[in-house]
């Protein structure tokens, strides 16, 4: 009898088996694969939409992505001393878990585009208008992706092809060389130039999507990199000349630095990372890639890492005295302080009485007597107010984490006009048309015009811009240290001592002491004195690739961070200029 029962059980089992196989063939469309998702426009908007999605994270651009750039800058030093110190003295070591998140970031938006563009014809003359518009914006990104590897870790493996995630072998790719990416950087910056629409549609392509113009001004950076200045030139010109957009400064410098409808995705910002703003947020902040919240914050943590400890912030990066005085060194027209000075740093100054917000630190009101705002309280530091809500009032402390609303401007047009003055520079020395351009985001900050008969020659025009015109108009803000590497500042001797001299900073909590002028040759008589420049090792203008990565990836190798090695030989075979400095008081 149990035999029995046990052979209907069998036999009905086999029966339900064979049933479903022949009658049930459905898809949990909760559950979606490579194999059915992605074969519709609307599908590949979806992925598009996560691609930017992964550009606000963590490691890209909304916390170290982008403050490590900007300290190991000559701008900025790690006031707290702890978090970003060996990103900040050049020696991060290669067992360091904070160098592998950029590259976590990166390629998560990388691997997402890579699946776009597998569903997109390659022939672009076939694509309908809204594919045109969804393989352009998978090129930028996937290029935007690259350029900020390559930038970082020199070295990186290239993967274009979606096909390549099916196998082992693909995925433990093995290094590409620097020449490679930027050549893949360029062809994918180029291609999302010819497929892009302009700003001037409208809509969302006015409000925060890469367009033809994000893609023009970037093809022109990474020309830059590999220092092909005429070909850049013909880009920039080209932007300046409308054909990609229409851009043009903001009549006030302050609003490339607030959150808001009014002043976010304005008539100068050629691309910027979207953040949700103040008010309108959740609360709980992503840290990982991974994290899927429905309640998430959506904002970024470059404020907490700026903010002062006095106002609830981190206080992990503050200004170096260098770019305060440099600040300082020149006035206006009407005899008054630069105005980007009260947008890029945290100080007290008598000239903000009735300026924009006034004496403000948050929603605090300086006056003289409360002398100045330390970053740190026990290293002190010049506050950095740029890209956080120091000057505007709007809440009285930091609630740390990501939660700053203001949308990070990564290329703005005051940068497509001194960058066309630069490579005019390069190509044809000094001409009256590079002196018009610098002019004209001069005259933005009320400044007097600058004289062709004061440039006699093209290092001179070079240092004016290099170490003049970019710090005040983009001080604090990425990309400088990106510049120091395609300048060849790291493989010049005098070039090397003048970052030290620079980036000299004092470690004092005196409020006293946070504005006095400092000198690198008095560093060794005076123990306040610090120099991050003076732990410079070879090879460590770029970040190393973190060791459990290579650990995992028996194909991959290191860069010259991991292994120490001066790159000044790769730059002196392609035939590239390191501008000796010149003293501009001369």
């Amino acid at each position: 009898m149990k035999l029995y029962k046990y052979s209907l059980a069998c036999m009905l089992g086999l029966g339900l088996l064979t049933s479903c196989a022949d009658r049930l063939e459905l898809v949990n469309p909760n559950q979606q694969t490579s194999g059915t998702f992605g074969y519709t426009a609307d599908d590949l908007e979806e992925s598009v939409i996560a691609a930017y999605n992964h550009i606000r994270m963590e490691g890209s651009y909304a916390r170290v992505g982008y403050t490590i750039d900007i300290t190991r800058s000559d701008e900025v030093w790690n006031s707290s001393q702890v978090w970003y110190l060996s990103f900040d003295d050049l020696n991060v070591p290669f067992t360091d878990e904070i160098t592998f998140w950029p590259w976590r970031e990166w390629y998560y938006t990388i691997n997402v585009c890579n699946f776009i563009l597998s569903r997109c014809d390659e022939d672009d003359s076939q694509l309908a208008e809204n594919m045109r518009y969804i393989k352009g914006q998978a090129l930028f990104l996937r290029g935007l992706s690259y350029y900020n590897l390559v930038s970082y870790y020199q070295n990186p493996p290239l993967i274009t092809d979606y096909e390549t995630y099916s196998s082992l072998e693909g995925l433990y790719g093995s290094n590409s060389t620097y020449d490679e990416v930027l050549d893949q950087v360029e062809a994918d910056f180029q291609e999302a130039m010819n497929l892009l629409p302009s700003r001037d549609k409208g809509g969302e392509w006015a409000g925060g999507r890469a367009t033809c113009g994000s893609a023009a001004g970037y093809y022109a950076r990474a020309l830059m990199v590999r220092h092909k200045f005429s070909e850049a030139l013909t880009v920039l010109e080209d932007i300046i000349n409308k054909k990609y957009g229409t851009y043009r400064l903001m009549d006030n410098y302050g609003d490339n630095f607030r959150e808001g409808s009014a002043y976010e995705n304005n008539d100068e910002s050629l691309f910027e990372v979207q953040f949700l703003d103040y008010g309108s947020q959740g609360t709980d902040d992503e840290w990982t890639p991974v994290n899927t919240s429905p309640n998430a914050t959506q904002g970024h943590a470059v404020e907490s890492n700026l903010a002062p400890g006095s106002f609830s912030g981190w206080a992990d990066l503050a200004a170096s005295p260098w770019l305060y005085q440099l600040f300082k060194a020149e006035r206006t027209k009407d005899g008054g302080l630069d105005p980007r000075l009260y947008w890029t740093l945290g100080t007290y100054e008598n000239e903000w009485e009735g300026f924009e917000y006034g004496n403000v630190a948050y929603s605090k009101e300086l006056t003289a007597a409360d002398k100045n705002i330390i970053t740190h309280n026990d290293n002190g530091g010049i506050p950095i107010a740029k890209n956080t809500n120091f000057r505007t009032g709007l809440y009285s402390t930091v609630t740390t984490g990501l939660r700053c609303g203001i949308n990070l401007r990564l290329m703005r047009y005051s940068d497509v006009l001194l960058r066309a003055a630069e490579c005019e520079n390069e190509v044809n020395g000094p001409t009256e048309k590079a002196i018009g351009w610098i002019n004209e985001v001069r005259s933005r900050a009320d400044l007097p015009d600058l004289k062709l008969e004061d440039f006699d020659t093209a290092d001179k025009l070079f240092e004016q811009i290099a170490n003049v015109e970019r710090p005040k108009e983009f001080g604090c803000e990425f990309g400088r240290g990106f510049d120091l590497i395609r300048w060849g500042f790291f493989y010049d001797s005098g070039r090397l001592q003048q970052l030290k001299e620079h980036s000299t900073f004092r470690r004092s909590n005196d409020p006293d002491k946070l504005l006095t002028p400092v000198s690198y040759n008095n560093i060794s008589s005076d123990s306040e004195l610090k120099c991050p420049f003076d732990t410079y090792l070879p090879g460590h203008e770029f970040l190393p690739i973190y060791q459990t990565v290579l650990n995992n990836n028996p194909n991959l190798k290191g860069n010259s961070a991991n292994y120490g090695t001066d790159n000044s030989t790769y730059f002196q075979e392609k035939g590239w200029t390191v501008h000796p400095v010149v003293n501009l008081g001369e």
